[in-house]
Order: C-alpha cells, then structure tokens, then sequence
C-alpha cells in the first residue's frame, strides 16, 4: 500500500507540491504560535521553580539578624530560610554606561532565590566579585569578568549572570540589581529582607498570619507572596503577554482549519479518480487506506519542515521577549510541545483527507464519475454579468466544494491578520491611553490642599479629584493581594470601569471590587471585602458591585477613603485632573506647575520601554509572516487548480487570439470571487469570534476593545487585493508558457 501511495503522489506531481505547500505553510502558522505561546505562558512558573524563587519575601526595617531569625524560625509551615541586606538608589558604572537607580542585594547563607546562567554565584566569605541581574548585562553589554562599579564597594569582577523572576528585568524595570556576598562588608549588615520557602505553599495564610503576629513591632512590615509577584509582573507587561498567548491559541485554532478546509479541498479534485478505482474494484475501506497512507506520506514532512521553521522565524524575538520579563527560555522542553503540534497535523490532515475519500467512496461509482464535486446547475441559475471577469468568477465557483474550502482558509487568514491589527492598535492604546484602564483623567500631580480650588479654575480643566491608592491584603487569605483606590464622592467622575453585576457605592461602608478580585476571592454583591491595610490593621466593606478592571489584574476596589483615613491618617493623596475635550494637555501643565505641582506619571496598561516595544513587534511581524504566506499560498493554490481544471478552455482563449493580459483578466476574476467573500468573512471572523474570545482569553476580568477599525478593515481588503494580483501574475505566467495544443487535447 505504501509503494501504491508513493506511486500516485508521484503521478500526480504537481499537485502533491502544491498540497505539501499547503500543509508546510500552515505548520508554519503552528511553529510560531507554539513557540511564543508556550514560551510566554509557561515562563514565570518555568523561572520560578528553577531560580527556587522564594514562597513569600518579607520585607522591613533593618533588624539584627538573630532578632529577625528567632521571629521567623518559629513560624508553623516554613521549610527553610534565608536572609538579604536590600539598598536601593545606589551608583553603577561600567564602560561608559552610568545608573543611580542600582539595587545592591547583599545576600547571605542559604538558598540565593535567583539563577546564575553565566558564570558562578558569588562565594560566602569572599570578596571582589559582583553578580549581576541579566537584564543589566544585556543593556550594558557585560559579559563574566568584566569590571562593575558598585557604590561604597568599589570595583567588583562580574563573577557571574543571574535570573531572578522576581520582577521584570533592567531596563523595564527601573532599577538594575546587583548581588553581592556578605564579606563584602566590614561588618555585618542588619538584613531587611527574608526569603521564606514553605513546606506546603497551599496553607501560605497560616504562615503569614503568623508572621504579622509574631513580628509586631518591627515597624513597616510588606509581605509579597508568588502570586503577588505575578500581579506586579503585570503591572509592567502582563496584559502584553496575555494577549500574545491568547492570539497564538487564536492562530493555532485558524492553522487548524486552514489545514482542514486544504486537504478536503484537495480530496474533492480527486473524487473522479476514486470513482474510477471504485469501477475497478476497489472497496471504501481499500480507497479510504490509501487516502490515508498518502496523506501522511506527504503531511509528515511537510509539518516537520513547517513546524521547525515557525518555530526559527519567532525564536529571536521570543527569547528577547522571555529575557526582558527576567524569565528562562523553554529549551529542550519546547520540543515536546513542538513534536505534539506536529502529530495534530498529520492528524489534522489525515482526518480531513481520509474522511470525505471515505464518504465519497461508498456512493456508485457512475454517481462519483459524473462530475466529481462540480456544482449541478440549479433550476434557476443566478445570473452573472458577461465579460471575462465574469467568466473568471465562474471558473471559480463551478467546484463549489473547493471554492468553499479556499474562501475559509482564506477567511481564517483575514481574519488572523485583521486581529493582528486591532491588537497591535490596542497595544498602543495601553500603552500611552489610560483610558484603557477606565481612567478619566489625563493629569496626575502632587499638589498642596489649599491649591486645589485654584487648579480647578484654571482654562481646559474639567474637574480636579484626589485619589488615594494603597496595596494592601484580603484578611482571610492574606496570599491574595489587592489594591484599594479611594476617592471622596463619586469615583466614576475619573475612574469609571464599567459595571459587571450589582451597582455603584453610595457610601463610605461600601465597595466596588474588579472582576478578577471577585473571583480570586468569591465575592458577589452583598459579601464582605475584609481589607488588611500595611501598618493600619484591618477594614470592612460590603460589596456594591462588581466592574470589569484591567488594572492590577482586576484585583482592584473602589471606596470612600472615611475609613481608610481613620486607619492610615499618614495617607496623603495624589491629585487627578480631567481635561475638557479641547483643552491643551501642555498647556494646562505648564499652569499647573505654575501653582507648584509636581507633575506623576499616568499609569497606562503597558510600558513605554522602546526596547520591549520593539521585541514585541518583532514577534508579532514574525507571525504576521507567516500568517501572509499561508494567505497567498492559497490564493496561488485556488488559481492553480482553476487554470488546469480548465485548461482546456484558456486554451482555446488562446486559440481565437487572447493574449496575456485577456488571461490575466480571466484569472483575475478568478481570484477575486475567493478573495472578496474570504476578505467579508475574516473581517466578521475576527469582530464576532477572533476579537472577543482572545479579549476572554487575555483578560476575562476586563473589557478589551479588540475590535478592528474601518481604516484596518480597509487594509485588510488592499492586502487581499494585492495579493490575488500578485497570485494572478504568477498564475498567468505560467499559463502562457504552456504549449495551446497540450490544453486543446483535453477538450
């Protein structure tokens, strides 16, 4: 059977080509979206577990190490423990490149809560050496045993390169981290840092009940646990991230069908030649086994070949990606999801090739003779214009099986690449609108009290607020963080998520609470939100309602700062300013650095941080590609097939005098009737089922606007347009190389 396969994929040389195109484009689309779907997803708890990130980290006021020791040591579910001396705002220089916004971690005995990929860790009791975070030797191009220039230490031989998950790396963060060991010191230093791993990481809440109880009177005390990492990561690129998972699903699921609707299509060319085996003889089971056999035959190495280089093209981009969110690449482990991926192909391919062969078969065989999958002429036929573009949209849609297939794969791909667009739109948005994350307000200052009367009559200004934020905990479950947000009176005039479920707070007893908190913490309407306020005990509300929040990973409330006030009087507020439609944003900033603000950043959804914003288009470019190619593959694949199904017809074109451009015109309606209605379909794809559910996928807790624009509608039927150009010159050369006589014969 197999010697019968390769004898018939060889007869047929032409089009197993163009099938294995087919199939390696579309592995191609697969390669990309495992490589950075997989990659981005799996990151953080990858990097977690190998760098033995720590259960919780501790942070507070420097204390001698045995007093730190004795309280944590007694605390119930802790496995073990070590200890860290953290100063911020220190001095880095090396080869030019000059910081003060250095974190110098001085770390003591034990487990270290970070990797070192490069070179060695630093050694306890011995001096000179430095390592440093990754995200450092990248920027400033530093490599094992260069010098670095640490403050108050001088110069120290990089020892080794270090990943710590812990935060994202330098330069989307801020500060540049640097380890040092213990004998760097003259003496001693207090630690204010505690790194606790726990022996059950599920009863975490036990532990750090605990540990308020038994550390009362250390002063300012932070508690940070994993999952609280992840919500800090997001602060910086988390939505990011989710919404290239979610479109890489997205893409998989497309590929998936582009595969499908392919090799049907190329089963329903064939249903002439399998009725002609079922006249000889042949049985279903007999014709269905063969179709198999040469559907693997050909899909195996054309997904193989597809898959690698999908997985090549996004392979830069995607470690540059992992490497700026301080993360470890997948390595050798991406082989298995990458060898799954191909095995779906095969059997994406085999199912949709065997399938129909099976079904056809087991009709008689003069019923699959008399025409294959060529549309019966309805009684009443829809009348077409004359004309060669006419007769092209005819060629086209006489196979009206195949015409379908190639208008979905088609439509998959316009849609994908539509939802390209709107995302790379929407990133632009997090990026720079705080509209995005519900915000109103476009100014954000530190301002005194008594001014703020006069910033609310200054030109351009809608309305001046202040706004109280502060990160605290749920009492019952001290592992989940959260973030309150307080403003006096109505709230919505500058922050206003839309509402989910319940209704506004009217009070000061009552709350607003994100999606994404409420489900983290099962609350509804009605329930109880118990708040643990750093250094301020613990505060009640009853839940309002629920709104869709992107901020803080929709972990996020809203109060009346009454209570807030009386728990933490120290507070001091930030000043909001909303700007009137046509106000100048410059011009009200200038007025109100006049009045003496001290003007904040607006937190968007997303950094601004070029370096990251251009990894993240190359990924996307990256898919994009692929995405392009699978695009004009099946165009070309949809010409093709018309042109030599009817060949004997171009050909006496030919005959009676048609010249090149005539042809091209024939082909050109061709394309245009798999190009127009694919190009209808993929825009509707992508606003009812590609859009919302990569918006669910990314951020359920939030609202997304994924939907395309008229503008990227508009480039999306050019694209197309030009492609079907393209495939129709392509086409048609190889059209008019053709002897007239070969395709004469046929008629």
């Amino acid at each position: 059977m197999i010697r019968d396969a390769l004898a018939a994929l060889r007869a047929r040389r032409g089009r197993t080509v163009l099938a294995a195109l087919g199939v390696l484009a579309a592995s191609l689309v697969v390669g990309t979206s495992v490589t950075v779907g997989y990659s981005l997803a799996t990151g953080f708890q990858r990097s977690a577990e190998q760098a033995q990130l720590p259960d919780v980290i501790a942070r507070f006021p420097e204390r001698r190490l045995s007093e730190i020791d004795a309280r944590v040591s007694a605390l119930p579910n802790l496995a073990t423990r070590s200890y860290r001396f953290e100063r911020l705002n220190q001095e880095l220089a090396a080869d030019g490149h000059f910081t003060r916004k250095g974190a110098v971690t001085t770390v003591f005995e034990g487990r270290r809560g970070y990797k070192v990929v490069d070179g060695r860790d630093v050694r306890d009791g011995s001096t000179g050496d430095v390592v440093i975070e990754r995200g450092l030797a990248r920027e400033w191009d530093l490599h094992v045993g260069d010098e670095l220039s640490v403050q108050r230490r001088g110069l120290l031989r990089v020892s080794g390169i270090a990943v710590s998950p812990d935060n994202v790396a330098y330069p989307l963060a801020s500060a540049a981290r640097v380890y040092i060991a213990e004998a760097e010191h003259r003496r001693s230093p207090p630690p204010n840092v505690a790194l606790l791993w726990l022996a059950d990481p599920d009863k975490a809440d036990v532990t750090l009940a605990q540990a308020r109880a038994v550390t009362f009177g250390l002063g300012k005390l932070q508690f940070i646990t994993r999952t609280g990492v992840e919500i800090l990561l997001s602060q910086a690129a988390g939505i990011v991230i989710s919404l290239l998972v979610a479109f890489s699903l997205v893409a998989l699921v497309a590929a998936g069908t582009m595969l499908a609707a392919s090799a049907h299509a190329d089963v329903q060319r064939r249903l002439t030649g399998l009725g002609v085996q079922r006249a000889l003889g042949f049985g279903p089971g007999r014709i269905a086994a063969q179709q198999a056999v040469e559907a693997v035959l050909l899909a195996v190495p054309a997904a193989v070949v597809g898959i690698a280089l999908g997985a090549l093209v996004v392979a830069g981009p995607s470690a540059q990606l992992i490497a700026a969110l301080n993360e470890l690449g997948p390595g050798v482990a991406l082989l298995g999801p990458l060898a799954l991926s191909a095995a779906a192909v095969v059997a994406i391919v085999v199912a949709a090739a065997t399938w129909p062969a099976w079904r056809a078969a087991r009709r008689p065989p003069v019923e699959i003779l008399r025409g294959g999958d060529l549309a019966r002429t309805p009684q009443r036929a829809a009348r077409l214009p004359h004309g060669l573009l006419a007769l092209g949209v005819r060629f086209a849609t006489a196979a009206r099986a195949r015409w379908l297939a190639a208008v979905a794969t088609i439509a998959v791909c316009a849609g994908v690449v539509t939802l390209m667009l709107a995302l790379a739109s929407l990133l632009e948005r997090l990026r720079e609108d705080p509209g995005t994350v519900g915000k109103r307000y476009q100014l954000a200052v530190q301002l005194a009290p008594e001014r703020i009367p006069e910033a609310r009559r200054l030109d351009g200004v809608a309305d001046v607020g202040e706004r109280y934020s502060i990160d605290a905990a749920d009492s019952f479950r001290l592992g989940e963080p959260i973030r309150l947000v307080a403003y006096p009176g109505d709230h919505t005039r500058f922050e206003n998520p839309p509402l989910a479920e319940g209704r506004r707070i009217r009070g000061p007893d009552e709350v607003e609470v994100g999606v994404g908190m409420a489900d983290a913490l099962g609350l509804r309407p009605g329930s109880t939100l118990a708040a643990q306020v750093p250094d301020g005990g613990e505060i009640r509300f009853r839940v309002a309602g629920v709104v869709r929040a992107l901020e803080n990973d929709g972990r996020i409330a809203w109060i009346r700062p009454d209570k807030l006030l009386e728990t933490r009087p120290d507070l001091s507020p930030q000043v909001v300013v909303r700007l009137d439609s046509n106000a100048d944003p410059a011009q009200v900033t200038r007025a109100l650095v006049g009045l003496g603000a001290q003007l904040q950043p607006v937190g968007a959804a997303q950094t601004d941080n070029a370096a990251f914003l251009a990894v993240l288009a190359a990924v996307l470019r990256g898919v994009g590609l692929a995405v392009g190619l699978v695009c004009l593959y099946a165009l070309i694949q949809a010409l093709t097939v018309t042109a030599r199904e009817r060949r004997g017809a171009v050909a006496l074109l030919r005959a009676t005098g048609a010249d090149a451009p005539t042809i091209s015109l024939v082909l050109a309606g061709a394309a245009i009737a798999v190009a127009v209605p694919a190009a209808i379909a993929g825009v509707a794809l992508e606003l009812l089922v590609f859009g919302p559910a990569v918006s669910r996928l990314a951020a359920s807790f939030a609202s997304l606007p994924l939907g395309a624009s008229n503008g990227q509608i508009a480039l999306v039927f050019a694209g197309l347009l030009a492609l079907s150009a393209l495939a129709t010159v392509l086409v048609a050369r190889r059209v008019m190389r053709e002897p007239i006589i070969a395709g004469l014969r046929e008629e």
